[in-house]
Parts: structure tokens; C-alpha cells; sequence
């Protein structure tokens, strides 16, 4: 069963063109610091930081420590909440719009 706490905070984390940009980033390597994002990115190191640490609440990144770093990881697997839920409503939209073009063709307006 899908969690909605969890399809909203994904989409919440990347309503933002940013953060968008950083799973972008992450997805090209194993794991980054928030100063190497920052060297690639328009953005001040400490952006960057606010930015990870949203989508570390949405499950979307996980940090470790690695000596003096703070390396990210991007964790793909709560998109899938959101793809299902993306499927299922547009799935019901289909429906609908296959019902009314029915309604339409024969003519029941």
C-alpha cells in the first residue's frame, strides 16, 4: 500500500528545479560532498546543504560520514510511492476520459 506522507514529501523535494538538479548529479557518481556540488552548481556551499538536507527528509538522499566529509548518496527508492501514485491516478484519468469519448461518440450530450 502507498504512504501519501511519503508521495508528498518526494514531490515536495523536487518541486524545487534545484534539488532536481542535485538528484540529476548524484544519480552520475556513488556518493558527493555538498563542496562538490557546490563547485558544479550556481549555488553557495551552504545552498547546497539546505537543499540535501530536504531531500534527506524525503528519503531521497542518505549522508555518511567519511572522515572529515559528509558524503551524499542518492536513494531513488521512495520515487516509487510516487510513481505508483502518479500510474494509478492517471490510470483513473484514462478511464474517464475513455468514458466520455464513449458518451461523446454516441452521441449522449
Amino acid at each position: 500500500m502507498m504512504r501519501v506522507d511519503t508521495v508528498g514529501a518526494v514531490f515536495d523535494a523536487l518541486a524545487d528545479p534545484n534539488r532536481r538538479t542535485l538528484i540529476g548529479f548524484l544519480a552520475q557518481r556513488d556518493t558527493a560532498t555538498a563542496t562538490e556540488l557546490a563547485a558544479e552548481l550556481p549555488l553557495t556551499r551552504q545552498g547546497i546543504a539546505k537543499h540535501l538536507a530536504t531531500l534527506k527528509e524525503a528519503g531521497l538522499v542518505r549522508r555518511r560520514r567519511s572522515g572529515r566529509e559528509t558524503r551524499y548518496k542518492l536513494t531513488p527508492e521512495p520515487m516509487t510511492d510516487a510513481i505508483a501514485w502518479m500510474a494509478t491516478v492517471g490510470g483513473q484519468w484514462d478511464d474517464r476520459l475513455e468514458a466520455l469519448r464513449s458518451h461523446l461518440a454516441r452521441g449522449e450530450h
